[in-house]
């Protein structure tokens, strides 16, 4: 009787609910999923949650962190943060590609599907209770979408970022993005993030981005931290051991969890 005491009262603890929800994107005519996690006293409070919108990588899915970090429902819970968890496509780079008007995740991730997560859910619907993250091609994607609509987001963080497409230029699918760059450099430097930080004021965004000494991104994230401290840009850049896997992954969503309710608390 005891031991079940336990472990029932364990599972309550831990108790977050997974919602799968299809939006409607009209501008790609096509229903997307997405999953949603409400911490676990969510239906018991009435109050506004923070957002954290935690993207994926390329040939990632929207099920990637659910499934491959399994603790991430634990971490909603904690910090009494809504986590959602958006299909970004095969390998989208979360644009809205001047090649394939069939490809704009960059207008439904910023306007479809937060609007829709705002109408739906009980949010704290400004940009002080909304932040952005994530690895990788989603790295790349969130600093990208929060650099270009620093009235959406408050926060933004990149794991092993992809920070300059540019050397990668026949890489996962870009060249059906961008086109190729040869015959398309001015998509390609307009839309590399590296490029992109003098869209940013001073205090207009909290940055926190971090880079494995072993990634083959870690170039590009020195250079964009250099870049930012150049402008004067206040941001966190952290950088350890570590290769573009989801070992590395696992251990920074942790820092960056902190990062994100210190700026939620303030």
């Amino acid at each position: 009787m005891i031991l079940f005491f336990l472990v029932f009262n364990s599972a309550f603890i831990f108790a977050s609910t997974v919602d799968t929800i299809k939006v409607v994107s009209k501008s790609m005519n096509k229903s997307i999923s997405n999953i949603v996690i409400l911490p676990n006293n969510y239906s018991t409070q009435k109050k506004s949650f923070p957002v954290l919108y935690l993207l994926h990588g390329a040939s990632g899915s929207y099920t990637d962190w659910i499934s491959k970090v399994p603790s991430i429902k634990e971490y909603a819970d904690q910090y009494q943060i809504i986590i959602v968890c958006p299909d970004g496509g095969h390998n989208s780079w979360y644009f809205d590609s001047p090649i394939d008007k069939n490809i704009n995740y960059e207008t439904y991730i910023s306007k479809e599907l937060i609007n829709t997560i705002d109408k739906k859910y009980n949010t704290s619907a400004q940009k002080s209770g909304r932040a952005i993250t994530d690895l990788s091609m989603g790295g790349h994607g969130a600093f990208y979408l929060a650099f270009k609509h620093q009235d959406i987001w408050g926060a933004a963080g990149s794991m092993s970022g992809g920070m300059d497409l540019r050397a990668f230029s026949s890489n996962w699918g870009l060249p059906k993005l961008l086109g190729k760059y040869s015959e398309h450099k001015e998509s390609w430097e307009k839309n590399t993030v590296i490029n992109m930080v003098y869209l940013l004021e001073k205090d207009s965004l909290k940055l926190i981005f971090d880079c494995g000494i072993n990634d083959f991104f870690y170039d590009a994230n020195k250079r964009l931290h250099k870049k930012l401290i150049e402008r004067n840009i206040p941001h966190d850049f952290i950088e350890r051991p570590g290769a573009h896997n989801w070992e590395y992954w696992s251990n920074s969503i942790k820092y960056q969890l902190l990062f994100f309710n210190d700026y939620f608390k303030s």
